[in-house]
């Protein structure tokens, strides 16, 4: 197993910074630290254009039910402090429906996430990706050996956190082995983190655990080079309804090398345009407990009309 010891890397500069399939190696990148052939370096000077802002539905699912939980008060399974579990909203409608009323609206690219593994869940997230084929991501216990099952059912991609990280580091063999068998265009690396003193650490584990990785500059440009997109939820803030971290949203802006779409606090219609001014219009937004399809007060119909007018000012 190789574990990358706490990413003391340096970024390569290279033509071709996006370059995407495993099998095709660019021929002015060296390999440096990694031992692949896989394309990794993202030129610290590349700014990729995006079209628009986008708003990023989600369907969380626990135990079969859509809900909407902290998920800093998740625990395992074999944990005794179940009853610390923080639950905002549970619906009575299914996967499929929030499917399929994202599919009306034309809301691709969000996030199917399970909350646990138990056949319950991951039976409502298929129907979810069944409703809406090729259109959403899934999340939530996947690995090499089940991520091509869930592209079978119809995810656009697999997203991934605490499967490539081994006692606080990347693991380099299971991040190799993830793009080798989906491919680096349809992996999204889940970088939700927490602050640790006074600088952003990614949290494994239903976010229970710090690892020795930190969101910053460096880590951004050379996990760029393994996925297609980011997802990085802002923990401490996340299902609180206490507003955005704001810092957070302006380092995915400022360093965030392919799309990026930030999770937690938004409250207000006016935290949608904080976040497309502090992340410098290239952050993505979800928004989730706030809004009142799943019990909060922000119209669900105000943030679709907020996204198809990003959308139409940049046509």
């Amino acid at each position: 197993m190789a574990v990358l010891p706490e990413l003391q890397w340096r970024l390569k500069v290279s033509k071709n910074p996006l370059a995407s399939s495993p099998s095709h190696h660019h021929p002015q990148t060296k390999p440096s630290l990694w031992s692949s052939g896989i394309l990794r370096s993202a030129s610290p000077f590349y700014q990729p254009i995006r079209c628009a802002v986008r708003f990023r539905p989600c369907i969380d699912i626990h135990k079969g039910k859509v809900k909407q939980i902290v998920g800093s008060t998740l625990q395992d399974l074999a944990s005794s402090a179940s009853s610390a579990l923080v639950t905002n909203f549970e619906s009575d409608k299914s996967s499929a429906e929030f499917a399929n009323l994202y599919k009306r609206d034309g809301l691709t690219g969000g996030h199917v996430i399970m909350l646990g593994t138990d056949v319950a869940s991951q039976s409502a997230a298929i129907e979810a990706l069944h409703a809406f084929p090729g259109s959403m991501q899934v999340g939530g216990g996947i690995n090499a050996d089940n991520c091509i099952s869930y592209l079978d059912e119809g995810a656009s991609h697999v997203i991934v956190t605490s499967y490539v990280f081994n006692n606080g580091q990347v693991d380099l063999e299971r991040l190799e082995k993830l793009v080798h068998n989906v491919g680096k265009h349809r992996l999204v690396l889940d970088l939700s983190c927490r602050k640790k003193n006074g600088r952003y650490a990614i949290v494994t584990d239903r976010w229970q655990k710090f690892s020795d990785v930190f969101v910053d500059e460096q880590t951004l440009g050379e996990l760029a080079g393994y996925a297609d997109e980011f997802l990085v939820h802002g923990v401490d803030v996340e299902g609180k309804r206490l507003g955005i971290d704001e810092e957070l949203v302006e380092l995915l802006g400022l360093y965030s090398p392919i799309p990026v779409t930030y999770a937690g606090g938004v409250t207000t219609m006016a935290d949608l345009e904080r976040i497309k001014a502090a992340g410098s219009g290239r952050v993505d937004v979800t928004v989730g407990s706030a809004l009142d399809i799943f019990g909060g007060n922000l119209a669900y119909t105000d943030v679709v009309a907020w996204h198809k007018m990003q959308v139409m000012a940049v046509k």
